[in-house]
């Protein structure tokens, strides 16, 4: 099943659209590769997945473990490196306050995180440095 359509809407921007669901994402060139920087760009996207993929794996597991899961915020900054242009680098902050777990129960929750899809997609290709809060 075909997950996505991206169209071309000129001026380096897209418009993508999540079939199943119909929600739509514009996609800018950022500022410092030609474009207007007014939207997520496709190397942001990838950024933000990666938060947004491990707090739902850390969700998914506190849920089929019983564990309370009321909280989570992340932020990422991207490093963009050259030659060849790519992300080089996140820096992942993410806040588990709240949730009441123990040094244990934080401990596997952030393992499983640690393994969610995204980051195994991206593996040892981007270097990503995560600071967790609990």
């Amino acid at each position: 099943m075909v997950t996505s359509k991206v169209e071309y809407l000129g001026q380096l921007r897209t418009e993508c659209v999540h079939l199943a669901s119909g929600t739509r994402i514009i996609t800018d060139a950022p500022v410092d590769n030609h474009g207007k920087g007014e939207a997520f760009s496709p190397t942001d996207l990838v950024a933000t997945a990666y938060a947004s993929c491990m707090i739902t794996i850390m969700g998914i597991y506190c849920e089929s473990h019983g564990f309370s899961f009321t909280h989570a915020y992340a932020t990422v900054e991207k490093v963009m490196s050259s030659a060849p242009r790519r992300i080089g680098q996140l820096i992942v902050h993410i806040d588990l306050t709240g949730n009441g777990w123990d040094d244990a129960i934080a401990d596997k929750v952030i393992r499983a995180g640690k393994a969610c899809p995204v980051a195994q997609t991206l593996g040892d290709n981007v270097e990503v440095d995560i600071e967790f809060k609990w």
